[in-house]
């Protein structure tokens, strides 16, 4: 290097023909290119940016509800529509970039922060600001790329659900909090969440008719074993169609329902009595479904269309086989779990 130095500098005065001769041979030379730019990246930054018209000046963080609108309806990929979510992202954005400025320092904050989600609310934002026309291209693709999504440690974590174990569950909750029973009859049978369970219960209105891909019908059918409830949400991380349960359940639901639940009591009954949590009843009869019925059916019952990739052309298929193969798994609930 010593030796470079001598031979570009002569006399306080730089030769520039060898210079750019150096520089030329970075197109070939792959080693002296990364140093090249990772030179100029560390020592000419603003000037970089400044050139590629990378400029992060006099845009201000302000939360709007066209900022929410965005989240919920136009946003790319997974839309944000979860209430709970939208309260949450608001919270971190108010705490930790309303009124701010963009700039340099302001992304490397929130790179380092320690709650991983404000990334992904500051990622969105950049996303709307770029709908918005209010960042260039470059200074967009910049920031998305000096700022990872929230990190997700995916690790096999295995929990064996004995089949006894759901009986006992059953069993107590039979003799003990006839709601409760009712909403885990629900989720073994239909494979849905708790909360979902929760919301047909609250909601319960089987007469409303309703329009599901030009097919105009009640939210509940009945057939001679089992029916079908429509929810009908399509929509963000969560989506649930229909419910599926047996006739027997039906009965607990109309002698219960409509009725306001607290689902966080729901969970925390189950803890105090050692009982499977409900979490758990979704996996469960995943495991089970797919003993009584093709993969792609049981998807469709448990409504994993992110997995079913589902066009409307074969919903209405998917749904008559549903409706065929349910009795099965009706029959292989019976002979296990003895419900």
């Amino acid at each position: 290097m010593r030796g470079l130095g001598t031979g570009v500098v002569k006399n306080e005065s730089i030769d520039y023909s060898l210079a750019l001769n150096i520089l030329a041979l970075a197109s070939k030379d792959e080693y002296l290119r990364n140093a090249i730019l990772n030179f100029v990246v560390k020592e000419y930054k603003e000037e970089l940016r400044k050139m590629l018209g990378i400029s992060l000046s006099n845009v201000k963080m302000e939360w709007s509800g066209d900022f929410e609108n965005f989240l919920s309806e136009r946003k790319k990929r997974k839309k944000v529509k979860n209430i709970e979510t939208l309260n949450y992202y608001k919270g971190l954005f108010d705490k930790h970039l309303k009124g701010k400025e963009l700039s340099e320092e302001l992304v490397e904050y929130v790179v380092n922060n320690k709650n991983k989600w404000l990334r992904n609310v500051f990622r969105h934002y950049i996303q709307y600001l770029y709908m918005k026309r209010k960042i260039s291209p470059e200074t967009f693709g910049w920031i998305m790329e000096a700022v990872p999504s929230r990190g997700y440690k995916l690790s096999v974590r295995p929990y064996q659900i004995n089949i006894e174990d759901v009986k006992r569950t059953l069993d107590f909750l039979r003799e003990n909090h006839e709601v409760y029973y009712m909403i885990y009859r629900i989720m073994l049978e239909s494979g849905i969440r708790k909360e979902h369970a929760i919301m047909l219960i609250e909601n319960w209105n089987p007469d409303e008719e309703v329009e599901i891909d030009e097919m105009v019908t009640k939210r509940l059918v009945k057939f001679s074993e089992f029916s079908r409830y429509y929810i009908g949400l399509r929509e963000g991380n969560k989506p649930c169609d229909w419910v599926y349960f047996s006739n027997n359940t039906l009965k607990l639901i109309e002698n219960i329902s409509p009725r306001n639940i607290n689902k966080d009591q729901v969970t925390r009954y189950a803890k105090r009595n050692n009982l499977i949590l409900p979490k758990y009843m979704r996996k469960v009869s995943w495991r089970l479904l797919i003993e009584a019925m093709p993969r792609e059916v049981a998807r469709f019952i448990q409504s994993r269309f992110g997995e079913l990739k589902i066009s409307e052309a074969r919903y209405e298929d998917l749904l008559s086989e549903a409706d065929k193969y349910y009795t099965r798994y009706l029959e292989l609930l019976k002979n296990k779990v003895e419900i």
